[in-house]
């Protein structure tokens, strides 16, 4: 089946998980395309099923992920779809920082009135390689406020993406496209 895969990213960490998923959907069998929001992605109508992707910062998605969203709502709203969320909130060993991720998301998505099937939270990374000053002092706070009594060094680039979880629910998408795949046979 074909599988669109479109993200929208900061630093990579975004379309770095995109990419492993449709790894795996090759493994499987489908054919996937992969694009970034800002690049003129396609449209869903020649797709089976859509996983949409988008790191969250302050609080806020991806601009370029919420027009794509908006410009092609009916058509995500008759496909299979999937939404997925990448950000340090969801590497804190708080779980309140993990409610606030899926309030953010439920939030976002009703806004857009898009209801996918499937919604998945993801660790992101801390990429100080790529951030200016500024920014690396905002997040190494905002990391040890994340993962107290651990050690943040920016000098150095962390990843917290669990990609064996990724892997599961890749998978778990990919199972709801067989059922899909087999219901329209039948």
């Amino acid at each position: 089946m074909n599988i669109l895969i479109v993200y929208g990213t900061a630093e990579g960490q975004t379309q770095k998980i995109a990419s492993f998923m449709a790894n795996i959907f090759h493994e499987n069998g489908h054919n996937v395309v992969t694009a970034n929001a800002t690049e003129n992605p396609p449209t869903p109508e020649e797709f089976d099923a859509i996983l949409i992707g988008s790191s969250i910062h302050l609080h806020k998605f991806k601009s370029s992920i919420k027009s794509y969203i908006k410009e092609n709502l009916m058509g995500l709203n008759e496909k299979l779809t999937g939404f997925f969320s990448v950000s340090l909130a969801m590497a804190s060993n708080n779980p309140e920082e993990h409610e606030a991720v899926k309030e953010i998301t439920t939030s976002f998505l009703s806004k857009l009135n898009w209801k996918p099937k499937h919604i998945y939270h993801m660790a992101g990374a801390l990429k100080f390689s790529k951030y200016d000053y500024l920014k690396k002092m905002t997040m190494r706070t905002i990391a040890k406020k994340e993962r107290p009594g651990e050690e943040i060094d920016i000098n150095l680039d962390y990843e917290y993406t669990d990609w064996k979880k990724v892997e599961t629910q890749t998978l778990n998408f990919a199972e709801s496209l067989q059922k899909l795949k087999l219901h329209e046979q039948t």
